[in-house]
């Protein structure tokens, strides 16, 4: 059959048509991130579609659904959406395997795609703490060690010892054998001490797929030591007649048992007035005798320690006499008190009686030749210069 001119004209322009309207359709679609037991929802959008078929396909290229139809047995895939301008599907239950990259399809001429990237992240296993003992002995080393596996990408591990954070730690990440997941670990190390008593070390693993969630391991140390002992006094100043009561305070674990007390390294020697209750010992009415160095002993399972206290009992009568005043010097400083006033007194004494006598021997002088008694003190002056040998003191 010929076409006519004028028809083949008109068939070719709708195929122009058809092809020119195709160019402005694009299929969109967005990388999707998803843990691992999850659901992941692929979606493809077109702006503009005149009918055009859309398509999905996973990383093997298998088709999944072609517009409604689904193409591959699979229960875990589902149709969301379908229509002109979109194409969603879910997958539940995602695994590792399923991640890869997806193609969206639009039947154009020519074909056009766009890809999506599925993204699987491994969650990590609950960590295990591994190399713990209890109870351990103040002085030894412990290491310890926090692993877990699964993780996708590799998680982090930190160590808190209480909740501060506990930096000198040793990092190891190794790759499990399916060569998807990690298995990590991380070591502490350290010398333990009475103060980790109780202390509760945690290790902590976060992992994006835990929605700041972390996983946690604990322990809680349990650290036995020697005992700790001191001597608490009730009497700073033990005087004789008096009371004292000494206390024995003991620290240890296991709880140490009753403390052991002695004088001078032997036994108490006066029980009736030394008592010894539990870790207390009360000695009344004190004398020179208790003089001394009193020592309290403590021991548990893991050893013994000890810790003395030397009492020396005072004379109340001596304190008195030192804490009183001292009358011969007070009597030495009211002397030269005295003795200073007496010579201030004398030295005033003859100082106004010198200048009195120079006043009344000048004006007996210039009496003679004045009128009165001021202008013979005026020539009594002025004739000084020249009559030195006419000057008389009286003392």
């Amino acid at each position: 059959m010929r076409l006519k001119p004028g028809a083949l004209l008109r068939f070719y322009s709708l195929c122009g048509i058809l092809i020119q309207g195709s160019q402005g359709q694009f299929p969109l679609t967005q990388n999707v991130t998803v843990v691992e037991g999850g659901t992941a929802n692929l979606t493809c959008r077109v702006d503009q579609n005149d009918n055009t078929s859309l398509q999905w396909s996973n990383p093997a290229q298998q088709t999944l659904y072609f517009d409604d139809k689904k193409a591959l047995r699979d229960n875990r895939i589902e149709l969301v959406r379908a229509s002109w301008h979109e194409l969603s599907i879910s997958v539940s239950d995602v695994s590792l395997s399923d991640e890869g990259q997806y193609t969206c399809s639009l039947f154009t001429m020519p074909v056009k795609t766009s890809k999506a990237f599925l993204t699987v992240l491994g969650v990590p296993e609950k960590p295990q703490i591994t190399g713990f003992t209890s109870p351990v002995m103040e002085g030894e080393r412990m290491q310890i060690t926090c692993k877990t596996s699964g993780s996708k990408p590799a998680a982090d591990i930190r160590w808190f010892k209480n909740d501060k954070e506990v930096k000198d730690v040793k990092y190891l990440k190794e790759e499990d054998a399916n060569r998807k997941t990690f298995t990590v670990s991380s070591t502490l190390d350290f010398l333990v001490d009475r103060s980790d008593d109780g202390a509760v070390l945690s290790c902590r693993v976060d992992h994006e797929s835990l929605n700041s969630t972390p996983q946690i391991a604990m322990q809680v140390l349990e650290i036995h030591y020697t005992p700790l002992v001191k001597i608490i006094s009730s009497n700073s100043w033990p005087e004789e007649g008096q009371s004292i009561v000494l206390t024995c305070e003991s620290k240890g674990k296991p709880v140490p048992e009753p403390v052991l007390w002695t004088k001078d390294g032997g036994e108490l020697p006066d029980p009736e007035r030394m008592v010894v209750n539990g870790r207390v010992l009360s000695i009344s009415f004190l004398n020179k005798t208790d003089n001394g160095t009193y020592r309290c002993e403590a021991k548990n399972p893991i050893g013994r320690n000890s810790t003395e206290y030397v009492l020396i009992v005072h004379d109340p009568n001596a304190f008195a006499g030192k804490t009183g005043p001292d009358h011969a010097l007070i009597g030495g400083i009211v002397a030269v008190v005295v003795f200073v006033t007496l010579c201030s007194i004398i030295l005033l004494g003859r100082y106004l009686a010198r200048h009195k006598g120079t006043y009344l021997t000048n004006e007996a002088k210039g009496a003679e030749d004045a009128p009165d008694a001021d202008t013979a003190i005026i020539n009594a002056e002025g004739s000084q210069v020249n009559a030195e040998e006419k000057k008389e003191y009286f003392i």
